[in-house]
């Protein structure tokens, strides 16, 4: 691996055993072969990284230090580590689709000024059926109509230029909520665009008061410290009120059953071509048949 890659792919694992190889069967099946994979452990306790190191690639970087440190301090490693020109995010449940490298690289050099590019996202159950699409928006100003109510780019897609990543870094404290922090900050000096059409499929867990409550509230700190700084915390403090309703909003979905109602609001149905194409995707990914 003595050339550098186009791109690093950053990926952090936490007892991921059920999904890890599906994930890396994705990215070498990518029509794109300029990439490293940083693949860092982050304490796990199960067999996932026994799985992931049966996959020999000279592109695999796997880092295991035995500590659980969080997405955003992984992701911090990760843009240390990277050799590529850009830095795309994957998650180890996640399933990129074979053009997934390919197409934003092509947008991302075709596009200096862009700085980070997502796309649209496939909502998929665990037995890969399709739940539905993301509702994506594709320009800067779309993308962040309404920044203190978050940003419509999905964090399982992004690709962006690795000095662009190095300038801003997550913020390790967050649990939940990382992206939507870091575009929150970065959003008045960077451009920020989307693809269109699905190139990433995403694992949808069931929801839980406990994952919803730590979003808000992460990306609700983060309000505050920007509003703060920029001497506009009325603004800020009507923002979090916001986002304090939409809680309770989940809050009684969540309590009255009604869930997976909220996850059907939440993703436009797929048109039957897309659902197609996805069902291509997730068999040329599927457990080799022995």
């Amino acid at each position: 691996m003595d050339a550098k890659p186009a791109v690093s792919i950053a990926l952090s694992m936490h007892n991921s055993a059920r999904t890890i190889e599906q994930a890396l069967r994705s990215l070498l099946a990518q029509s794109r072969t300029d990439w490293e994979l940083i693949l860092m452990d982050d304490g796990s306790s199960d067999d996932g990284l026994a799985r992931a190191e049966r996959y020999a690639d000279a592109r695999f970087r796997i880092v295991v230090d035995g500590q659980h440190r969080g997405l955003a301090a992984r992701l911090n490693q990760a843009i240390e580590l990277a050799r590529g020109r850009y830095l795309a995010r994957m998650d180890a449940d996640d399933i990129a689709y074979p053009e997934r490298l390919e197409r934003q690289l092509a947008f991302l050099e075709a596009h200096p000024e862009v700085d980070l590019l997502g796309a649209g996202m496939m909502v998929f159950a665990g037995d890969g059926r399709p739940a539905g699409v993301y509702d994506v928006r594709t320009t800067h100003e779309t993308i962040c109509a309404r920044p203190l109510s978050g940003f419509y780019l999905a964090h399982p897609t992004w690709m962006g230029r690795i000095e662009w990543f190095r300038k801003w870094r997550y913020d390790p404290i967050c649990r939940k909520a990382q992206d939507q922090d870091l575009l929150l900050r970065a959003w008045r000096s960077s451009r920020y665009a989307a693809l269109p059409e699905p190139l990433v499929g995403y694992r949808q867990d069931a929801l839980s008061v406990r994952k919803s409550w730590l979003g808000r509230y992460y990306f609700s700190r983060a309000i505050l410290r920007v509003t703060l700084r920029e001497r506009r915390l009325p603004v800020g403090v009507a923002a979090v009120a916001a986002q304090a309703a939409k809680l309770a909003a989940d809050t009684l979905a969540i309590g009255t059953g009604l869930a997976r109602t909220l996850l059907k609001h939440r993703a436009l149905a797929a048109p039957n071509a897309e659902a197609e194409r996805w069902r291509s995707v997730w068999e040329a990914c599927a457990e080799p048949q022995s």
